[in-house]
């Protein structure tokens, strides 16, 4: 999994439950994330591993591993979380789950057939769940999960647009509950490849994005022209991708590049006290 394609881990924290009861039909209550730093894992930031407390019955151990690319070891890898898991919390049953949140069709085998073994795990693809089973729920993490789901013959920029509507308005007034979901869309989409326009979107809805990734990235992007064709050209060019951006949060970026004193006082047009005070 690239860098740009790992999902936080505490953006999957968010979304255990709702992963677990929309895609896998457990009927669960509870959970609390346990630690799997002794563990033989890859990629740590995308494996959870929780114990969970059903409606009915015992609590068990739910492994849920979250895939965006056809992987022919998967079930070898998966095999191996559960005997690190057993070792780990010895008497808990132990449920395991891969979602496939891939832009190509799943071809990855769900377990092993061995003379030794027959060995199993459910598998979901996000491709095959419908959006609108997830959109229809009042759970914003849910909500959230739709971005990854089946859009049929639905315009991908126009399901974006339906999902931030329906987010808005259940964050309410809340300004920092909608910015969190907003990032948790925001970065699922990216894992999925929509290619959809997510600037577009906020600004067709109003929406302040100061500070999301898509923001960020346009900062960076800019930052990064600017390296290569010429310092003014570049931060304008910054500025032109974060729209809001301020000469402030210019500086900042310029201090960290290490950008002299005149050079940021020339690009930002702040007087040199200013950049002073933003040194210390």
């Amino acid at each position: 999994m690239g860098q740009k394609d790992v999902i936080s881990k505490s953006i999957l924290k968010r979304i255990l439950l709702d992963m677990a009861v929309y895609l896998f039909r457990l009927d669960l209550v509870d959970a609390e994330l346990l630690s799997t730093e002794e563990q033989r894992v890859e990629d740590r930031r995308s494996d959870l591993v929780a114990k969970v407390t059903p409606v009915r019955g015992d609590s068990f151990i739910l492994h849920l591993e979250i895939q965006n690319a056809n992987d022919d070891q998967m079930p070898a890898r998966m095999l191996r979380y559960l005997s690190d898991i057993r070792l780990g919390y010895p008497g808990y049953r132990v449920h395991q789950c891969l979602v496939y949140i891939g832009a190509e069709r799943l071809t990855m085998a769900s377990g092993l057939e061995s003379p030794q073994l027959q060995y199993r795990y459910e598998t979901v693809d996000m491709r095959d769940i419908d959006y609108r089973t997830l959109y229809d729920s009042q759970s914003p993490d849910a909500l959230v999960l739709a971005v990854l789901g089946d859009f049929g013959g639905d315009d991908p920029q126009a399901v974006v647009v339906r999902l931030l509507k329906k987010l808005r308005a259940l964050a309410g007034q809340d300004e920092g509950r909608l910015r969190e979901y907003l990032q948790m869309l925001e970065v699922l989409a990216d894992n999925r490849h929509l290619g959809v326009n997510i600037q577009e979107a906020y600004d067709m809805l109003q929406i302040d994005i100061e500070r999301l990734p898509s923001y960020q990235k346009g900062i960076e992007k800019g930052i990064e022209k600017g390296i290569e064709k010429g310092i003014e050209k570049g931060i304008e060019k910054g500025i032109e991708k974060g729209e809001r951006i301020k000469a402030l949060q210019i500086a900042r970026e310029l201090l960290a590049l290490n950008f002299s004193m005149e050079q940021i006082a020339a690009i930002t047009k702040l007087p040199p006290v200013e950049i002073e005070k933003l040194e210390k």
